[in-house]
C-alpha cells in the first residue's frame, strides 16, 4: 500500500469486541465498535459470523449494543442496550426477530448472566441506597447531581464518576415474566455473580470490612439465588485478595483470580472450597498474572473446556495469552501466545473465540481449537487499508543487571535522529506490547510524521514474574528511574 496512517484513516476503523461463541459451537456473536467523529462517541451494534467462514451479519440496529451472552440451549441472546438511558438488558431470539427490553432500572443493568436452565439472568447493578419506597427514576436520577458527602476513600470509580449513595447489588431477572429481585443489601458493592452448576447459587466478591478502603481485601462470597433473605456465606479467609470468576466443574469450589494474602504481586487462578480448608492456586508454578479483563486490561473469564479443562488468559512480556490447564493445577500450556495480545474469550465444547490482536492487525474474532491450539481468523473488519508501522521489541540491561523489554516504532525509511516519545503506561502494573493498538492511535501518527515512540515495561510492570511486579513497591518513580533513564540514553547512544 505504500501509505501509512491519518488520524481519519484510525478513526474509521471498526474493532469487534465481547466475542460469544454459540453453544454448539456454529457462530460468534461480537460487538462491533465504531467510531462516530462528529458526535464524539463510540458506537456499538451486534453482528455474526460463521465459524466455517463467510461474511459478518448485522444482528442489531442499536447503536450502543454490547456485551452478547448466549442462553444456555443456544436459543436467545441476552445482552446490553444504552437507548436514551442507562444500559438495559435486552434479550434476542437466535432465530431472528425482534429483540425486547427485559429490565427498566433507573440506574441500569450489568453484565448478564444467565442461570443453567436458561429460565433467570442475574447481574450486577447500582441502586441508591438513599431511595425511599415508591421513589421514581427521575428523582434517583436527580439525586445523582447533588453534592456527595463522602467518608469513604472509594466515593467514586473510574469511568462511573462519582457514587454518592449508589451501592452494586446483585439482581436476577426472570426472562418470562421480567420479575426482577435484588439479592444482596449493605453498603458494599457486590461483584459481577457466576451461578453454581445446579442454579441454587451465586458467588461474586465484597468487601464489606468497615476499613475496606484503606486495604487490599476482597473476600468471596456465595449466596442464594431465589432466597433474598438469606445470608451470604464468605468462602473465602477475610485478608485475601480475590475476584471470583465462575465454579468448579463439580460446584465443590468457586473459582476466582486473585491472592490468598492482601500483598502485591500477580493473581493466581485460585479455588475455594465451599466446604471450608485450604484454597488451591492452580497457576503458582506459572508466576505469571491471571487476566480476566476488565476496563483497561485485556483478557478474559476463565471458562471450562469439554474435556473439563481450565481456559483462561494470564500476561507475559505485557501480552495476554491464552493458555489451559487441568483442574488439578496439571497440563498447563499456552494455546495463543508470542506476540498476540487476546482480549475477550468464549467457550464452548473444543473451541474458543478470542479477539486477537498482533503487530499487523487492530484485531479480528480468532476461533481457536482448544485439544490442538490451531486458530481460524474469522473476520477482516480492522483491516486498516494502510501500511502499520510496526514496532521493534528490544531489551536493554540496566546498570543494575536487570533487563527491561521496550518498543520502538519509527518509520523504517527515516534517516539520522527523530525526536523521541517516551510514553509511559499507567498502574504501575501494566504493560506495553508490541500488537499495533488503538487505545493509543498517536503512536501511528507520530510514526508517520517522522517521530520515534519508545515504550517501556520497567519494574513493576506485568508480565514478568511476580518478583518484577513488586519491585516498585514503596519505590514506585525511584525503583524504575533507570528503567527509563538508561534505555534513553542507549538510543541516544
Amino acid at each position: 500500500m505504500n501509505r501509512t496512517a491519518t488520524v481519519d484513516d484510525l478513526l474509521a476503523i471498526a474493532s469487534p469486541e465481547q466475542p460469544a461463541l454459540s453453544p454448539d459451537g456454529t457462530r460468534v456473536v461480537y460487538a462491533l465498535r465504531t467510531t462516530d467523529r462528529d458526535a464524539d462517541r463510540d458506537r456499538r451494534s451486534l453482528w455474526q459470523v460463521s465459524t466455517t467462514g463467510g461474511e459478518p451479519e448485522r444482528l442489531t440496529r442499536g447503536d450502543a449494543d454490547s456485551t452478547p451472552v448466549w442462553s444456555p440451549d443456544g436459543s436467545a441472546l441476552a445482552f446490553l442496550r444504552a437507548e436514551d438511558g442507562p444500559a438495559q438488558l435486552w434479550v434476542l431470539p437466535a432465530s431472528g426477530g425482534e429483540a425486547r427490553a427485559l429490565t427498566a432500572l433507573p440506574l441500569g443493568a450489568g453484565s448478564p448472566q444467565w442461570s443453567p436452565d436458561g429460565a433467570r439472568i442475574a447481574f450486577a447493578a447500582p441502586v441508591d441506597s438513599a431511595a425511599l419506597p415508591g421513589e421514581g427514576a427521575e428523582t434517583i436520577l436527580t439525586r445523582r447531581s447533588a453534592p456527595t458527602v463522602a467518608d469513604r476513600l472509594g466515593y467514586k470509580i473510574d469511568g462511573a464518576g462519582r457514587l454518592g449513595t449508589l451501592v452494586q447489588q446483585l439482581h436476577v431477572v426472570d426472562v418470562a415474566t421480567g420479575a426482577v429481585a435484588v439479592l444482596t443489601r449493605g453498603h458494599a458493592h457486590a461483584s459481577d455473580p457466576f451461578w453454581s452448576p445446579d442454579g441454587s447459587l451465586l458467588a461474586y466478591s465484597s468487601a464489606p470490612d468497615d476499613d475496606a478502603d484503606l486495604t487490599l481485601r476482597i473476600q468471596v462470597f456465595v449466596t442464594s439465588s431465589t432466597d433474598a433473605n438469606s445470608a451470604p456465606v464468605r468462602v473465602s479467609a477475610a485478608a485475601v485478595q480475590a475476584s471470583a470468576v465462575g465454579w468448579s466443574a463439580d460446584g465443590r469450589h468457586v473459582l476466582a483470580a486473585g491472592r490468598t494474602d492482601t500483598e502485591v504481586g500477580n493473581a493466581g487462578l485460585l479455588l475455594f472450597p465451599l466446604a471450608g480448608g485450604d484454597p488451591i492456586d492452580l497457576t503458582s508454578a506459572l508466576d505469571r498474572n491471571v487476566m480476566p479483563g476488565g476496563p483497561g486490561y485485556p483478557g478474559g473469564m476463565p471458562q471450562h473446556a469439554a474435556d473439563g479443562a481450565l481456559v483462561f488468559c494470564l500476561r507475559e512480556n505485557g501480552s495476554s495469552h491464552l493458555w489451559r490447564i487441568a483442574e488439578d493445577g496439571s497440563a498447563a500450556r499456552a494455546l495463543v501466545d508470542g506476540a498476540a495480545n487476546v482480549s475477550g474469550l468464549s467457550v464452548a465444547g473444543t473451541s474458543a473465540a478470542i479477539v486477537r490482536s498482533t503487530p499487523d492487525s487492530f484485531g479480528e474474532v480468532v476461533l481457536v481449537d482448544l485439544a490442538e491450539g490451531t486458530t481460524t481468523t474469522l473476520t477482516a473488519s480492522s483491516d486498516p487499508g494502510f501500511d502499520l508501522i510496526p514496532a521493534e521489541e528490544r531489551r536493554f540491561t540496566i546498570s543494575d543487571g536487570t533487563v527491561v523489554t521496550g518498543w520502538l516504532r519509527r518509520d523504517r525509511n527515516a534517516t539520522g535522529p527523530l525526536p523521541l516519545l517516551l510514553d509511559v503506561h499507567g498502574g504501575p502494573h501494566n504493560a506495553w506490547n508490541g500488537a499495533a493498538d488503538l487505545v493509543h492511535p498517536y503512536h501511528q501518527v507520530l510514526a508517520s510524521r517522522g517521530w520515534a515512540i519508545l515504550t517501556l515495561n520497567p519494574r513493576g510492570s506485568d508480565g514478568y514474574g511476580d518478583a518484577f511486579f513488586r519491585a516498585v513497591a514503596g519505590g514506585w518513580g525511584v525503583n524504575d528511574a533507570n528503567d527509563f533513564l538508561e534505555p534513553i540514553d542507549a538510543l541516544v547512544a
